[in-house]
């Protein structure tokens, strides 16, 4: 299973952008079964849960709730976090994540341990 991520730069504050997630391979059977996520790492902190679309369930972190907004297309297998007004502190490097589809807590598709599949990330740089 292979993750691609793309759609990253550099933007200023207020603008949007949107960030793409491609996902093949020969064993990944039923996209829309797996739970896909988008995380992020700033420099000098730790990864965290950005958003999740999990079947019908769809969880944002606080931070951006309102701003972004992710959505996938299972007939392409491809991800998508929307990203509007960003922010200088939404500067970081974002990752796609896959998780097979199994019984689960909601609680834990906000962790990164989680997931089975990562993407290579893109940079997202938000400044004047």
């Amino acid at each position: 299973v292979q993750l691609q991520a793309s759609g990253g730069g550099l933007v200023q504050p207020g603008d949007s952008l949107r960030l793409s997630c491609a996902a093949s391979g020969s064993s990944f059977g039923s996209y829309s079964s797996y739970s896909m996520a988008w995380f992020r790492q700033a420099p000098g902190k730790e990864r965290e849960f950005v958003a999740v679309s999990s079947w019908s369930l769809i969880l944002y972190t606080d931070s951006v709730k309102g701003r972004f907004t992710i959505s996938r297309d299972n007939d392409k297998n491809t991800l998508y976090l929307q990203m509007s007004s960003l922010k200088p502190e939404d500067t970081a490097v974002y990752y796609c994540a896959a998780a097979q589809p199994k019984t689960r807590l909601t609680s834990r598709l906000y962790r990164g341990d989680e997931y089975d599949y990562w993407g290579q990330g893109t940079q997202v740089t938000v400044s004047s």
